[in-house]
This record gives structure tokens, C-alpha cells and sequence, in this order.
């Protein structure tokens, strides 16, 4: 995980431009640069995961071209062999293979890139920048305009505040060049979908997800596994320790009096040998790191804060006292997949819809949420579920087939490590628990009281209505609305909406993001 920033003038003060740069330097503590490029400037702090060693230190560059990239590109090595015999590669990090890569196809290289990346070029030939984003938006992305009418991209909106008058996420599967932004994938668009029926659609998901796990466990700097104990982070970590053939260190955290999954994590860990560390947190601690985590994501939605605390909590307990540097985890299943609320979606039509609007819209959630929890403790995030092949591939399968027919959700995904036994059956036939309850249900009601006791009720109705955007519904929500509105003011714009079950479909029209709030919850929490 690095921290990027590009400027295509040189208006700004550098001694400001270095302050702003340096609100990430936790994405990348190793070794920082700033370099112009035309009349521009690029700016570059590193977090060092492949090519450990000073040569991979970017800004590269290539022909008075130059580069910078936040990036993992998983299938580097097999590039570089094929440019081998026209390009001298002088270090082992997997970016410097970008530059090439631009010089002999151009913007066509973009699909060539995988599933997570942001990058910012200045083309010396043309005396222009360029800037792209992953397909799903893995890894973050922000642009602005400067006074001067000139553009700036940077990793993170904390770096343009101050800078730009109104900053907006990059869009995800797109490329911008000569002021405009062109879509370079339709990761989610589907014309036709594949004649798979749900056998051979659970061979293909196995193939596909064992192989993109196997992609992301290449890694210079030492690996840990995020594991709450549910599905998609138990799979992760048991085919990651079956591929490996060696211990893995995975991590789960709870609240100290209710966790819901630290015993379900523990299973799992035991099952597959791994060492395994807990991590506990308190009420005082939640409450306590409520400021620092609205600031660092950089969202008022109710839904990404109250799953943060844990995830932000345990990396930073990560971070203090191991040597791990990069993180597998989760995330993009539910998407795929389907929530507990979408059991409610009424037809195979709105089941798809609602999946492509979730898939299209997480970079605004909980791929930030795993992005800013990791990266801000110094650490890397992977997503197997979210690689682009994986991806497209269950979006093409007939929704039919996808949705919860079978009294059990995500069934299509357990039934195809059915026959590997590679998890104990309570796991893979358990049913879900939502993370931020998973960690400990008190942990949400914790949050709940608190901001009940900041606001009496008269407070609460007249502060919402100093927001016309996403007008805050719930004492909770407009706490993080006035956190958020402390480190981004006038930027709520930068989230869509609030994360929230489709209101449209019978028994979803709720007033709470918890799945805890829906009838078919049952067992999921216990």
C-alpha cells in the first residue's frame, strides 16, 4: 500500500503541497519523493511489499515519461518476461513493468492491469497526465481542481482538502486523458448470461477464487489473514494455508463481553493449524477512536463506521506489535453473492440489479472501509474475491441460480468447497452474521447510546437540518455527519448515499443497516 499524488501545474506552494502529501504518509512510511514531470509534479511515499530494496522506489521512469502507481499487478512476472528483450528492468517491484507496458500499448494496457491499481502518468511525447483506477476501485482514487483550473489526483481526499474546492472519487474501470474520463472495462454490464447450472457454475467459482487466492500470496514482506470466523474470510485462509502447506497467522477481533465470531475465528484457526491471535476491544476504546475513524475513512455512512471500529482497531493491534505488512481478507463476497436482505429481492432481474449497484458503488464503501483500516496502520490490503476475472464470472451467471432458493445464502460459494473439506461443516454451512455485529452486538449499541446522550431530541431535529444531502435520520447518523463534516467540510457529496438494504422490496424498508433489523436474521447472530 503507497500514497500517490499528482499535480499537472506547479502552482501550489511545495511547502504546502508537502503538508497536504503528508496527511498518508502512513500508507507509505518507507521512503517518500517528489519529482516534477512537464509542468506538472508527481509524488510518491512507499510502502515496500515487492522489491524490497531501494530501486523500486518510484517515481519511475522511462523516455521522460514518469510514473506513479499504488498498486499490486499480480501478473508482473510474466510481462517483464515477455518485454524482456526491449526493456532493462532494474529492480523487482511489480510497477516497473507499467512504462513499458504504456509505450508499446497505450491506453489499451489498462484491461492488462488486474484488479488493483491507481496510477497517475505524465506522458513527456504528449506533455500530458493520465490517471487510471482498478475496475472495482480496490484501491483509492480522488481528483479536484485546482484554483488555477488545473487538475489533482490524489490516494485519499484528506490530500485535497484545502487544496481543491469540491473532491470526487475516480471513477472505478476508467481512465482519465485530456480532460475527460474514459471507461476502459464494464466489469458488471452483462449482455448474456453463462448456460452454467449451479454445479458446474460451484466448479467454475472454486477454479477462479483458488486462483486468484494463489495470485495475491506473492509477497516480499511478511502475510497475515484478517479471519472473522465467517465464510468468505475462513475460505480465504483455509485455501491460502492449503496452498502454501505451512502455518498462517491469522487475526480475529471482539468485543471483551459478546463477540459473536472470535469462537467461530478460533474453529477455524484450529482447524487449519494456524497460529492465530485474538484481539480484544472495549466500549471506552470504540467510543475513544470514533474521531480518528471518521477521519481517516472519510465517510459520514452509518454502515462503514460502525464496521470500521473493528477492522481499524485490529490492524492496529497488527501493526504495534507483529512484522506483518500485508493483509488477506474478505471483502466483495456479499456483493457477489447476496446479504441477508437480499433473500427479499423479489425476481432473479432485481437480484442482479441490486448486485451490479453494490458492486458498481463499493469503492465508496466497504472496499474504503478495508482500504483505510489497513492502510492507515501501514499495511496492505489483498481481496481474492474481488479479482476481475472472478468477478465478471459470477455476474455472468444466471441470478436464478444466484439467488437464496436453496434456505441457505451464499450457497452456490459453499457448495463449491462442499467436497474439499478444508472447513469444518458448522463453518461452511453456518449462517452469516454481519461483521460490525460479529465483533460484539453491544458494540453497536454502544455507539447507538452515545449518540443518544449527545443530542436531546429538540438538538437532533434542528442540527439535521443544516444537511440537505443525505439528510442525517437517526441521532447516530448525524453524529457522524458533524465528525465528518470537522475533517471534510462542504465533501459529503463524495459518498452516494447511505449503505442501506433495497427499501423498495417487501420487508427492507428498515431504519437501521444492521442486519440484526430484518426477520429473516434467526440464527445468524448466535
Amino acid at each position: 500500500m503507497c500514497s500517490i499524488m499528482g499535480l499537472t501545474d506547479r502552482s501550489t506552494d511545495r511547502g504546502t503541497l508537502r503538508e497536504v502529501f503528508d496527511r498518508t504518509i502512513s500508507r507509505g512510511p518507507d521512503m517518500s519523493r517528489v519529482m516534477e514531470a512537464g509542468n506538472g509534479i508527481l509524488c510518491f511515499h512507499r510502502l515496500s511489499i515487492m522489491g524490497l530494496h531501494e530501486e523500486g522506489m518510484q517515481p519511475f521512469t522511462l523516455d521522460g515519461d514518469v510514473l506513479v502507481c499504488n498498486g499490486e499487478i499480480y501478473g508482473f512476472r510474466a510481462l517483464k518476461e515477455q518485454l524482456s528483450d526491449r526493456y532493462t528492468f532494474i529492480s523487482d517491484s511489480d510497477c516497473e513493468v507499467l512504462l513499458p507496458l504504456y509505450h508499446e500499448y497505450g491506453t489499451r494496457m489498462f484491461p492488462m492491469l488486474g484488479s488493483e491499481f491507481a496510477l497517475i502518468l505524465y506522458d513527456h511525447k504528449r506533455d500530458t497526465f493520465l490517471a487510471a483506477r482498478d475496475p472495482i476501485g480496490i484501491r483509492p482514487l480522488y481528483y479536484g481542481y485546482l484554483a488555477s483550473g488545473a487538475i489533482a489526483f490524489a490516494s485519499e481526499p484528506k490530500n485535497l482538502v484545502g487544496l481543491c474546492a469540491q473532491i470526487r472519487p475516480f471513477p472505478p474501470g476508467h481512465y482519465y486523458l485530456d480532460g475527460e474520463f474514459h471507461s476502459y472495462i464494464d466489469l458488471t454490464g452483462v449482455r448474456e448470461y453463462l448456460p452454467d447450472d449451479a454445479d458446474s457454475a460451484a466448479r467454475g467459482i472454486r477454479e477462479r477464487l483458488i486462483r486468484s487466492v494463489e495470485t495475491r500470496l506473492d509477497a516480499d514482506a511478511p502475510l497475515g489473514f484478517l479471519l472473522s470466523g465467517g465464510l468468505d474470510s475462513s475460505l480465504v485462509c483455509a485455501i491460502s494455508a492449503k496452498l502454501l502447506g505451512r502455518k498462517i497467522r491469522t487475526f480475529a477481533i471482539g468485543m471483551e463481553q459478546d463477540a459473536i465470531d472470535l469462537k467461530y475465528a478460533k474453529q477455524v484457526a484450529d482447524f487449519i493449524g494456524a497460529e492465530h491471535t485474538e484481539v480484544f476491544m472495549t466500549p471506552e476504546e470504540v467510543i475513544a477512536a470514533l474521531p480518528d475513524v471518521v477521519k481517516l475513512l472519510g465517510t459520514w455512512d452509518i454502515t462503514t463506521i460502525r464496521a470500521s471500529m473493528g477492522m481499524y482497531l485490529c490492524c492496529k493491534a497488527i501493526h504495534e506489535t507483529t512484522d506483518v505488512r500485508v493483509l488477506m481478507t474478505g471483502e466483495i463476497s456479499d456483493e457477489l453473492f447476496g446479504y441477508k436482505y437480499t433473500d427479499y429481492a423479489p425476481d432473479p432481474e432485481s437480484f442482479q440489479a441490486e448486485s451490479k449497484k453494490r458492486i458498481d458503488e463499493l469503492h465508496m464503501y466497504d472496499v474504503l472501509r478495508a482500504d483505510r483500516c489497513i492502510s492507515v496502520n501501514s499495511l496492505e490490503a489483498r481481496v481474492p474475491f474481488g479479482d476481475t476475472e472472478f468477478v465478471q464470472y459470477v455476474m455472468q451467471l444466471d441470478p436464478r441460480i444466484k439467488m437464496n432458493t436453496y434456505h441457505m445464502g451464499k450457497y452456490l460459494l459453499r457448495h463449491a468447497f462442499e467436497e474439499d473439506h478444508i472447513l469444518p461443516e458448522s463453518i461452511l454451512w453456518r449462517q452469516k452474521a454481519a461483521f460490525s455485529d460479529a465483533v460484539g452486538h453491544s458494540m453497536v449499541d454502544d455507539l447507538k447510546a452515545y449518540a443518544e446522550e449527545r443530542y436531546t431530541d429538540a438538538e437532533y431535529e434542528e442540527r439535521r437540518k443544516k444537511y440537505s444531502y443525505c439528510t442525517p435520520f437517526t441521532k447516530e447518523s448525524l453524529l457522524y455527519r458533524e465528525l465528518f463534516e470537522e475533517y471534510y467540510p462542504g465533501q459529503a457529496e463524495m459518498i452516494k448515499d447511505y449503505w442501506m438494504p433495497n427499501k423498495a422490496w417487501e420487508g427492507c424498508d428498515v431504519n437501521d443497516p444492521s442486519a440484526r433489523v430484518l426477520a429473516n436474521y434467526g440464527e445468524s447472530g448466535s
